[in-house]
């Protein structure tokens, strides 16, 4: 018998399960409450119990679920293959995310009155900084948005906030879990491998990334083959292009080093010079394209949009200069999680001594050597994934110094940067881009940033240096 349920109205009273007691797990046990729901949270970890909001039950390692739920809300990272989820679709509940449940809160049969305006950005790089950039352009034109999904506010406190736009990132993970979720305005930035292991390849993952693309608005990075063709092949009714190249009409891209809309005008307007774009170079300026097009598309003007491009800064670990020692310079790209964010930290510099490694989670690392040997001074490796990128450095640039720090080292960031720094001369760069994920030895991107920049500020006659 099928336990799915329409309306979120329908759960009051009905037993409904969240499977992961994190950030955006616990926001849908409080909302889930609200309704009125009898909430279980499982978890395998009896810490994340100890705290959950009241009306809420927990359940340690929770493997059967109950005959009678009415609903699951799984937490992003659960796998469609895990025993708990796939137990309980077998017994005909739905199961959804944590988004999904947020765009249900205002639609019909939910509590919510008026509902939101949702801007989505994913991408398999860029949708930090082109969330950031959409807010901060919002937020100039005195729109009440907030940012939230996968950069840090769950989206269904957001909602019930009752913020009136929202700047939403989502992950490829989110997307899965969000059947029903139809944006005003959507936005691929890029496919590339990344998160293979869990959508089972590539073509589930590209599935679900191009999931942003079902609104009534759809916008994509063009560059990109597989974006591009994710949005040629959506039923969105108004689709725009982004392109670092000259735009035809319909797209956004770069004319004399000025940042231009083509897509809402008969010729091109000019939004902002690229010289004022942060982060510099081609990903910032992709990701500003991007975020343009967002914010025109929902009617703010392009001088709002330059304003706001022109007083937008990235966030820790995106390329920033952490310190600089005799001639060599440190910088934190630990956001660069998989060897398409990597390409673009390692195009930006002439010469680079490269401290890479972690979980590759399925990626090739090959073509990303192939491409950047020459700039390559050295390589220092972390992680539990040392061996592929080995590989690729064997084939590709078999003349460049290799490190390992060994992954069961008690402070291996440490290690890594002196042994960086005994690689290094003046003029290089030593580029924390790891190419890869942290979770083998660190809590995550941001934690193994700030071990970096701590183990830059503990070498002696470093000079401190802040992003500008």
């Amino acid at each position: 018998m099928s336990h799915n349920v329409g309306g979120l109205g329908a759960l009051r009273g009905r037993l409904v399960l969240v499977a992961g007691a994190g950030l955006s797990g616990l926001a849908a046990a409080r909302a889930l409450v609200e309704l009125g729901a009898r909430v279980i949270v499982a978890d395998d970890a009896a810490r994340r119990l100890a705290s959950l909001p009241p009306g809420c039950v927990g359940e340690l390692k929770l493997v059967v679920p109950p005959c009678d739920l009415a609903l699951v809300v799984t937490s992003p990272g659960w796998r469609p293959d895990n025993p708990l989820l796939t137990a309980a679709a077998a017994n005909g509940t739905e199961v959804i995310g944590e988004p999904e449940l947020a765009w249900r809160w205002t639609q019909p049969g939910g509590p919510g009155e008026v509902p939101p305006r949702w801007l989505a950005v994913t991408g398999t790089n860029g949708k930090t900084t082109t969330v950031g950039m959409l807010t901060a352009i919002l937020t100039e034109a005195g729109r009440d948005v907030l940012a939230c999904g996968n950069v840090g506010t769950p989206v269904i406190d957001a909602v019930r906030a009752g913020h009136r736009e929202l700047a939403v990132e989502l992950s490829s993970f989110q997307l899965y879990w969000s059947p029903s979720i139809r944006p005003a305005a959507g936005c691929l930035l890029n496919v590339a491998e990344d998160h293979l292991e869990w959508h089972g390849g590539m073509a589930g993952y590209l599935a679900a990334k191009s999931r942003v693309l079902r609104g009534g608005i759809a916008v994509a990075g063009v560059d990109n083959q597989m974006a591009a063709t994710a949005l040629a092949q959506c039923r969105a009714p108004t689709r725009l292009g982004v392109t670092l190249a000259a735009p035809v009409p319909g797209q956004y891209g770069v004319l004399d080093n000025t940042l231009v809309d083509y897509a809402f005008d008969v010729r091109p307007v000019p939004l902002v010079a690229v010289e004022h774009v942060h982060p510099a170079g081609p990903p910032g300026q992709v990701d500003a394209l991007a975020a343009a097009a967002l914010a025109r598309a929902v009617g703010v003007t392009p001088d709002q949009i330059a304003a706001g491009l022109r007083g937008y800064r990235p966030g820790p670990h995106r390329g920033v200069v952490v310190g600089e020692r005799a001639g060599v310079r440190f910088i934190d790209d630990s956001k660069a999680t998989n060897p398409h964010a990597a390409d673009a930290a390692l195009a930006g510099h002439r010469r680079v001594v490269w401290i890479a490694g972690g979980q590759l989670k399925g990626a090739s690392i090959t073509e990303l050597v192939r491409q950047h040997a020459h700039r390559l001074a050295a390589v220092v490796l972390l992680g539990i994934d040392q061996g592929p990128i080995c590989d690729a450095l064997s084939q590709h640039a078999p003349e460049v110094r290799v490190s390992k720090v060994p992954p069961g080292e008690h402070d291996p960031m440490t290690n890594a940067v002196r042994r960086a720094v005994d690689l290094a001369t003046p003029g290089d760069v030593v580029l924390l881009a790891p190419a890869a994920a942290s979770l083998d030895q660190f809590q995550d991107y941001a934690a193994r940033g700030r071990a970096f920049e701590a183990a830059v500020a503990a070498l002696p006659m470093v000079t401190a240096q802040t992003a500008q």
